[in-house]
């Protein structure tokens, strides 16, 4: 049983949704899962395992932030045996070229954390999604025709309201696609860990335009990303 999960040994199965909002967590268990089970309520961060077209899945509450992040993805990986998390969640996009309610597959996050700078002693890693789950999620996404889809990089930014935009309108300048907060320790922790990950977010704000969707939306919609997001991990 880990310190912040608490699940007991077989309540998680091998594939994990990766929601920051915990009422996201209970959303998609409620929408999409069947007989889905609570098995963690603890800092109310909610884990649900259900089925999904006959597979075991289950969805856990992260928090926000890569620091929350990682002490979700750490104990899955390591106390639950899990093998492939992806994370459903929301960005704002950088560009024009990205509108409201678009999905972002990440393909690698850059970040202005000290997460890596730390581990990695001054190098500079690239995190980057496995290729496989990016692959079948581009799949999945090309066969919704009302739905558009990108892929490239996303910004990892450890600051919700950032004291300094002229630096992510420079990482727009290098066609960073969006920003979100947890992509880049979740790819890290993959590779250490030699498990699968994915970002797969759906755009609720826009940073250039000032579009932007509400909370109730962004806690209880962006079915698309969800469906992508269990084809990627669950129809290989």
């Amino acid at each position: 049983m880990s310190t912040h999960i608490g699940a007991a040994p077989g309540e998680i199965a091998p594939v994990v949704l990766l929601p920051g909002d915990p009422l996201r967590a209970k959303w998609i268990a409620d929408t999409f899962l069947t007989d889905a089970r609570c098995y963690s309520q603890v800092r109310g961060m909610f884990g649900f395992t259900g089925t999904w077209r006959g597979n075991r899945v289950s969805v856990q509450g992260s928090g926000m932030g890569q620091p929350s992040a990682a002490i979700y993805v750490n104990e899955l990986f390591r106390d639950y045996d899990v093998e492939t998390i992806v994370r459903v969640g929301s960005c704002g996009a950088l560009t024009e070229t990205v509108g409201v309610r678009d999905v972002v597959l990440a393909s690698g996050a850059c970040t202005d954390s000290s997460m890596n700078t730390h581990r990695f002693g001054g190098y500079d890693y690239a995190p980057v999604a496995d290729f496989g789950l990016l692959r079948r999620a581009h799949d999945a996404a090309s066969a919704m025709p009302d739905v558009t889809t990108h892929v490239g990089l996303v910004f990892s930014s450890d600051s919700f309201y950032s004291p300094r935009p002229e630096l992510t309108q420079r990482m727009a300048e290098h066609r960073v696609l969006a920003v979100e907060m947890e992509a880049s320790a979740l790819y890290t922790l993959a590779a250490a860990h030699d498990r699968r990950a994915l970002a797969v977010c759906t755009v609720s704000d826009h940073i250039v335009t000032g579009e932007e969707t509400t909370s109730a939306e962004r806690e209880q919609s962006f079915p698309a990303m969800v469906e992508i997001a269990l084809g990627a991990a669950l129809d290989s």
